[in-house]
């Protein structure tokens, strides 16, 4: 009876000829709602957001099939989220409306869906979208879509079994991002323009396997000039840290300004990459600023992460409508009262608001390009970004550098204490699996690459929320998605939605993430675990790769895989690396194998459009250079290569300063893992040969495999580095 669907945003367009009935919002404090229909009994602030509407939404779920099959209506299906700008401007002109809603509940049977909670239901059905006024000739027709829908989106095996091959898919996905690469501002795009992580990641693994190459040196300047710029740019919050959703010009300037946390995670691991390989103490400032916002705004109570704060929110606690930006954007008025103070030393006359709106390219009459704001909602205010080089603005002012830094420091606490004042946007309170899981793996990196215990611990927190709150010990299965309840509790749905392929996949990455950075091997057994369960769950034994949820789920049509690395990468692409390290860590060589049909069931997609899977690709390198040396050693008897073992007491310093070589040095392929002489542990029950490796002299011992042998026992950490950066 599913025949419709409608996303909540620019393309939403089945109520324009209506929409002007909309009525419009009074200013003022909300009146006592109007309507409540079914929506008010839900948990997802989406659906919550939604209850008062005078459209008769349903909940998905099998009353709604059941009154449209009894009423014999079509089902008009709306999904959106929580934080969607575009979400809020379709309800205000459309579903507030008595009018547009009597229209609604007389010929459909309206349902309501999070995207976020039900990214299946999303896309099953915008795989395709229709609208006809003739409900028996769809009906008709509707096997014949089905079928062409199921062919569409088929990824399969074709013709050949095996990945296809490392060097032509890396060589032909670096020309395609170099020939779509801004030069000036970096990215990947004229506008709008997004931080697409999964880009940066890929040029970082190029730059490792070619370092000595043009070509190498290019990915690494692409990617460390788009972390810099992006970083300057508006798209970062200088004053509230983290980052906004994306960039509406070619500037990184004026942003969509939602925060969400599938961003602030992927980001965190990446700056940390950035540090790890060139050292720079600005890529570092940057992981510290976007943990400091996680940890400050959209961290639980009880250790999970929040999903996303709006873009819009009342400018003053007295306005009646939300704007886009409010939060964030500031008027030269704001800026020269809140910072009045000569600062001395500088030229004569010189206030802390002089030295700050030149550094943030404050503008009297703001500093948005009127083309950039549609509904003039920023007009005469401004997104701050870096106009200058601190040694340029210091220098204009007759200051030293490290003056300057003070004064801006000084600056822009001043404004937080101010912008603390203002109405704060709506928050998403919705906790899911597999943001959570980017999440901790950014604080694990984090805390590996800067030597942050605390950022480890967090990781650690979150990680034992999840196993608290979105796993099911007796099904061993992870949950989708629980929500803040009253008084900091955690609540979970009526009916708890099962994971997805997506919670799996970031939630294995992030546990072995944790690992690594903690060497908490209880961490590693659930990862294992978990990768066990997907397998049943997900796998696709007749096409290969993993289907993104499950089988027996009667209003889902197809299981899909996705085939696009977009604003977090698509699951296959993570399966085959998370695969690879699961084999590392447990001597199961079917993992490998396994990872190898991935790559073939998406070979003919790597090899046209490589740049449409960056995270695949880079997958397919690691995946060459270790299943080489991994099928020609016995299970179990030898470690895999990309293995980095440290033998020595994990408290000991000289231990702890081999620890920090290995986490220190930026090395695609590396697994590392910690041999305490502990033949009970899990690790030597996973892999016996732990117990043939010793220290030398007494010492912090490492060994790496490589090249179908294992190195020779290594105690120097300069030795060892080299053996690690070739």
């Amino acid at each position: 009876m599913l025949s419709a669907t409608l996303r909540c945003a620019r393309r939403s367009t089945f109520l324009t000829g209506i929409a002007a009935m909309a009525t419009v919002g009074t200013p003022g404090p909300p009146s006592v709602p109007r309507h409540t229909n079914r929506l008010i009994n839900e948990k997802s602030p989406y659906l919550l957001q939604h209850a008062h509407n005078p459209v008769d939404w349903y909940p998905w779920g099998q009353e709604a099939f059941d009154k449209a099959k009894t009423e014999n209506k079509l089902i008009f299906l709306s999904v959106g989220y929580s934080t969607c700008h575009w979400c809020h401007v379709m309800e205000e002109e459309s579903f507030k409306s008595k009018e547009i809603g009597e229209i609604m509940n007389e010929h459909f049977i309206c349902i309501k869906v999070d995207r976020e909670e039900r990214p299946d239901v999303d896309k099953v059905y915008m795989t395709f979208v229709q609208w006809k006024e003739n409900k028996d000739a769809l009906l008709e027709s509707s096997q014949r879509i089905l079928e062409a829908l199921r062919h569409t989106s088929e990824i399969s095996v074709q013709g050949q079994e095996s990945p296809p091959p490392a060097k032509e898919v890396m060589d032909t996905c670096f020309q395609q991002l170099s020939r779509s690469y801004d030069e000036d501002y970096g990215g990947f795009s004229k506008s709008p323009k997004f931080p697409t992580p999964v880009n940066l990641n890929f040029l970082f693994t190029y730059w490792a396997l070619h370092r000595t190459t043009p070509e190498g040196a290019r990915a690494l300047q692409m990617a460390l000039h788009t972390l810099k710029m992006m970083a300057h740019g508006g798209i970062h919050d200088h004053i509230g840290q983290g980052f906004h959703r994306y960039s509406t010009d070619q500037h990184w300037h004026v942003p969509h300004f939602e925060k969400m946390l599938y961003d602030q995670g992927q980001l965190a691991a990446v700056y940390s990459r950035a540090f790890q390989i060139s050292g720079d103490e600005f890529f570092a400032d940057v992981v510290r600023d976007i943990l400091l916002y996680v940890s400050r705004d959209l961290s639980d109570p009880a250790g999970g992460f929040y999903s996303a704060e709006d873009a819009d929110s009342y400018p003053t606690t007295m306005s009646g409508e939300k704007q886009e930006g409010a939060f964030c954007v500031w008027t030269a008025e704001e800026l020269r009262a809140l910072l009045p103070d000569p600062v001395k030393g500088a030229t004569e006359g010189t206030t802390l608001g002089d030295v700050f709106m030149h550094h943030y390219g404050v503008e009297e009459a703001g500093n948005v390009d009127p083309m950039k704001d549609p509904h003039q909602e920023l007009k005469g205010k401004n997104v701050l970004i870096s106009r200058s080089s601190p040694e340029l603005t210091a220098a204009r002012f007759g200051l030293e550098p490290v003056q300057l830094s003070a004064l801006l420091q000084e600056c822009r606490q001043r404004l937080s204490s101010a912008r603390a004042q203002r109405p704060r946007p709506h928050l998403d309170t919705k906790m899911l699996a597999a943001w959570n899981g980017l999440m901790i793996s950014g604080f694990a990196q984090a805390g590996a690459a800067l030597s942050h215990q605390g950022y480890v611990s967090r990781a650690a927190q979150a990680a034992a929320f999840l196993r608290t709150h979105l796993f099911d010990p007796d099904s061993g299965r992870l949950l989708r998605s629980c929500y803040r309840g009253k008084d900091n509790s955690v609540e979970q749905s009526t009916v708890p939605i099962q994971g997805f392929l997506e919670d799996y996949v970031f939630v294995i990455q992030a546990l072995f993430d944790l690992y690594e950075a903690s060497l908490e091997q209880g961490w590693l057994e659930w990862a294992l675990h978990l990768q066990h369960m997907q397998d049943k769950l997900f796998w696709d034994p007749k096409g290969f790769a993993y289907f993104s949820t499950e089988a027996g789920d009667p209003s889902l049509l197809l299981r899909l895989k996705d085939d696009q690395d977009g604003a977090e990468p698509t699951p296959n692409s993570v399966s085959v690396t998370n695969l690879l390290r699961a084999a590392c860590y447990s001597g199961h060589m079917d993992w490998v194998e396994k990872a190898g049909k991935i790559l073939a069931a998406f070979s003919e997609r790597l090899q046209k459009i490589p740049i449409t899977l960056p995270e695949m690709v880079r997958a397919t390198a690691v995946f060459h250079h270790t299943l080489k040396q991994l099928c020609f050693l016995p299970p179990a008897t030898h470690p895999p290569p990309g293995q980095v073992v440290v033998c020595g007491d994990p408290q000991g310093e000289d231990t702890k300063e081999m620890l920090h070589c290995v986490r220190s040095v930026f090395s695609p392929n590396k697994v590392l893992m910690v041999a305490d002489g502990d033949s009970t542990g899990f690790l030597y029950r996973q892999l016996p040969f732990l117990a043939s490796l010793e220290r030398k002299d007494g010492k912090a011992t490492a060994y790496v495999c490589s090249n179908f042998t294992c190195s020779l026992p290594v105690t120097s950490v300069q030795e060892l580095r080299e053996m690690l950066s070739p």
